[in-house]
């Protein structure tokens, strides 16, 4: 939104300068994007008088001038047709910037005679585009500042041009007044009486205009009126100035006076030149497939359900967004039909988008016009336009009604104080509210027509808050809710999800934050892929679902790597995976990956590929830092993306799983473009039982003073018998004495035979009571091997 300074000082009477006005807008949340001053680029140029022009002695066209000076006189040559004695020019001194030329000028010679600067035409200020000779100006005594003089005499020249940044919940700031309304209301001046001066008709309009049922919610209001007998030619300077500024071309008297309430009121406008509309006005809605010619000179074709004005020929308008050419005014326009129409932000919004157009009429409808002005801006537009073109208006032609939006919210006064944390006084809140437009009656607050965004309390609070300026806003420490140590503030899972990530950290993995949304096919390989964690509206086809688990967003990461050349990894990830689309179906899961080998090419051989044991080890280090219990079971039957024969699911039961560990499917590692061998594990943390103490101290240490005693035994098994089979039948045999089991051989092949092996654990018998006797011994020796032989159909070996 662009708009001048003396455009503002319209509606806003003030004496503040320009920088004042600009930090004023952008601490009401009015952004200043820029600033163009003409004056800065002027501001060292001063006023001269040519006491004397001669002929050059060695140059037809050039003169030499003695010009007096605010530093005496100088002498400058010049080769403008117009150089002569008696006039008042522009001076530009020695080491003075040229914006037009884009050049510091010197002292130099020309053809043999010094010159000490040079008198300046409009193109070299950038003024204009003349240059056919240097400027004369009628008044101004020598040494003046050629701004001051600019500002007295032509004021549109040296005008300071403000951007501001409008965000979408402001379509009031999208008018000068608005803008004007909130500097007022801060106290940067007055806001001037906006003057509405009603025009009688004398006449009934032959064009009428009807709404189609079916359009009414797009279109609830539409105002128009005749004006004949108008002479559409160039506006006036003034009004072309404004325009220019701001980056719009001049058309004609008609548009742009359209133009500058759209800018000036926020209401934008439509004339119909009334000699091509055939019959009638009627907005409905497109059939579809109609081409319109709009004022852009192009052609788009309506879709079904569109909001058109047309006439007894067809489609005239694109309604709120833009103009037909074949209705559009001309230099010959004599009869004009002026439109106030008030439209649907949604609707304009939809077709806009539809028809990609972006017009200044869209923008605003788009955003939110004041409905209650459209009657309004249309007896301002036709007062313009008889003052500047002419002619006699017809009586209003009115369809539809304005709709209701009144509404009122109850201010509170200590509202402020807890939402924004800033004590103002309730006469300033009412004052703040009054300034800018709201009616109050007791402790209600109406809100104003053009104010759409305000929706509710903490609306009005916003509105104190930001005209009192949040700069004044003090930090202050929240008050303790408790007395003595505060209570913490993470939960015991949030507690446990953090030492789990430092620990995975510690032992060399790198922490990986990937999306929760993945391919179909990468969550069908991880048990998802359903319609129940499928995305409504996906922001692309590789982000269709929501993860099942953390595992296939680290293969991805891990792919990306060996792609650009990292062949070894060490990855974690620690978030939420999901078992189905409704809330609370979801679990939470801290899962790591190792891919490739243990380290860099080594002389020694120390490099090795990763396997299940690099995975086993570093879940055991996580699973006790967050205190899982010591004791667990290692069993198989994992899911399927799991290596069926080299995995293992470590639990406190058959039900109770903590976490699984072990090579991936060789299958889901080509389907997700892995090389080499990986290896991972996953943790489901909230299945890890919590202490039963909740003290941050620990118990005392338990530490037995009598001997422990270790027992080798070897079992022959058949060769389809799994170590840990036999490992977890041995630790069962006495769970109050066996304090732990381990495989130390295993010997295949021999006196076995074949389908034989030999497996020999290590049994180590902690005592608590008493030490233990060799009878002690044999009785629990006894019950290893009945246990042994029980589960694995196994004998003692001899």
């Amino acid at each position: 939104m662009k708009f001048t300074l003396s455009w503002l000082k319209d509606h806003l009477e003030t004496d503040a300068s320009v920088e004042e006005i600009t930090e004023t807008l952008t601490d009401l949340g009015l952004e200043v994007e820029g600033v163009s001053n003409p004056a800065d680029r002027l501001k060292d140029f001063t006023l001269g008088y040519v006491k004397h022009a001669e002929k050059h002695p060695d140059a037809d066209k050039l003169r030499v001038c003695k010009v007096d000076t605010d530093e005496g006189e100088m002498q400058i040559i010049c080769g403008a047709p117009n150089a002569r004695e008696g006039i008042t020019v522009v001076v530009c001194k020695p080491g003075m910037y040229i914006p037009g030329l884009d050049i510091t000028i010197g002292v130099g010679k020309i053809r043999g005679v010094e010159s000490f600067g040079m008198m300046a035409s409009e193109r070299e200020l950038e003024l204009s585009d003349e240059h056919d000779g240097i400027i004369e100006l009628p008044s101004g005594e020598v040494g003046d500042r050629f701004v001051d003089w600019l500002a007295q005499n032509a004021p549109a020249k040296v005008d300071p041009v403000i951007e501001i940044a409008i965000t979408p919940n402001r379509p009031d700031a999208l008018g000068v007044r608005g803008i004007a309304r909130d500097l007022a209301a801060r106290g940067l001046g007055t806001l001037k009486p906006l003057t509405i001066e009603p025009v009688e008709g004398g006449y009934d309009s032959p064009i009428k205009v009807a709404i189609a049922e079916d359009t009414l919610d797009g279109c609830p209001l539409f105002t128009g009126r005749l004006i004949r007998g108008v002479k559409n030619g160039p506006s006036p300077q003034w009004l072309q100035d404004r325009l220019s500024a701001i980056g719009l071309r001049p058309i004609s008297a008609l548009v742009d006076i359209t133009n500058y309430f759209t800018f000036d009121q926020n209401r934008p406008l439509h004339v119909f030149d009334a000699a091509k509309v055939a019959g009638n006005l009627r907005v409905h809605r497109a059939a579809g497939d109609e081409t319109l010619t709009a004022l852009d000179e192009k052609d788009y074709t309506l879709s079904e359900g569109q909001m058109v004005i047309s006439d007894d020929n067809g489609a005239e308008s694109i309604a709120g967004i833009m103009g037909g050419a074949a209705t559009g005014c001309t230099e010959d326009t004599t009869d004009v039909f002026l439109e106030s129409a008030f439209w649907d932000h949604v609707q304009i919004a939809t077709t806009g988008r539809a028809l990609k157009i972006n017009s200044d009429a869209r923008y605003r409808f788009e955003r939110g016009v004041d409905p209650e002005y459209t009657r309004d801006g249309l007896d301002h537009a036709t007062r313009m336009i008889l003052d500047l073109c002419g002619g006699e208006p017809s009586n209003v032609v009115t369809a539809g009604a304005v709709p209701d939006h009144a509404r009122a919210y109850k201010l509170d006064p200590e509202r402020v104080q807890s939402l924004v944390g800033m004590d103002i006084p309730e006469s300033e809140q009412r004052q703040t509210l009054t300034r800018l437009g709201f009616r109050l009656e007791g402790n209600m607050a109406h809100v104003p027509s053009w104010r759409p965004d305000v929706m509710g309390e903490a609306d009005l609070v916003e509105e104190v808050a930001r005209i009192a300026s949040l700069t004044k806003l003090e930090g202050k420490p929240l008050p303790r809710l408790t007395d003595g140590v505060p209570a913490p503030v993470m939960t015991p899972q949030q507690r446990r999800q953090q030492i789990a990530r430092r620990t995975c950290a510690s032992l060399g993995y790198n922490e990986v934050v990937s999306y929760t949304f993945i391919d179909k096919a990468s969550a069908a390989l991880f048990g998802g892929g359903d319609d129940a964690t499928m995305l409504a509206n996906p922001i692309s086809s590789e982000m269709s679902h929501m993860r099942p688990a953390l595992l296939p967003g680290l293969l991805q990461a891990a792919a990306r790597n060996q792609a650009r050349g990292f062949m070894d990894l060490a990855l974690f990830e620690a978030g939420p995976a999901f078992h189905g689309g409704e809330p609370g179906e979801q679990h939470n899961l801290i899962s790591g990956l190792l891919v490739g080998r243990t380290g860099p090419k080594d002389v020694h051989g120390a490099s090795r590929a990763v396997d299940t044991f690099d995975a086993k080890a570093d879940i055991e280090a996580v699973l006790a830092a967050i205190g899982a219990p010591a004791k667990v079971q290692i069993l198989r039957g994992a899911q399927s993306w799991w290596h069926p024969g080299r995995h293992g699911k470590i639990c406190l039961g058959p039900k109770k799983v903590l976490g699984v560990f072990g090579e991936l499917h060789p299958k889901v590692l080509s389907e997700m473009g892995i090389k080499g061998s990986a290896v991972a594990f996953t943790i489901w943390p909230d299945e890890v039982p919590m202490p039963r103490k909740s003290g941050a101290n620990r118990g005392a240490l338990v530490q037995s003073d009598l001997q422990a005693v270790e027992r080798d035994f070897a079992f022959v098994v058949t060769d389809d018998v799994e170590a840990l089979t036999l490992v977890n039948a041995a630790a069962g045999a006495d769970k109050v004495l066996i304090d732990d089991v381990r495989v130390f051989d295993e010997f295949i092949g021999g006196s076995l035979g074949e389908g034989s092996k030999s497996l020999a654990i290590t049994v180590r018998l902690q005592p608590t009571d008493k030490t233990l006797t060799e009878k002690d011994i044999e009785a629990v020796s006894a019950k290893i091997v009945a246990k042994v032989t029980k589960a694995t159909g196994g004998t003692l070996r001899g």
